[in-house]
């Protein structure tokens, strides 16, 4: 399996900073189950995001996949993406450190 990052960026930074619409909201939350679904099955290795409100914020999911079409076709398939919600930039990735120890 190889590893990847996606950088995750709202399309409109005033959601960030104004809260997000309905709509937009309801979308999050579609994303966030879709990023739990498959840390869950073990392909969404981490995920998280900055915590500033500014248009610099973004969020950063790492997982597996077996290529690089595959990879595409689950940032292709975020809700949040597919929906406009927010933007995604893929990136081959290789973890070279890591910790057991998380804090939530």
């Amino acid at each position: 399996m190889n590893q990847y990052l996606y950088r995750i960026q709202p399309t409109r930074a005033e959601m960030l900073i104004d809260g997000g619409t309905e709509e937009e909201s309801r979308i999050v939350g579609e994303h966030f189950a879709y990023l739990k679904e498959l840390t869950a099955e073990g392909t969404v290795i981490m995920a998280g995001r900055t915590l500033n409100t500014d248009e610099s914020s973004f969020g950063i999911v790492v997982l597996q996949a077996p290529s690089d079409d595959a990879a595409q076709v689950i940032v292709d398939s975020d809700p949040a993406v597919r929906q406009g919600v927010m933007e995604a930039t893929l990136f081959p990735f290789r973890i070279a450190l890591n910790s057991s120890i998380f804090e939530n």
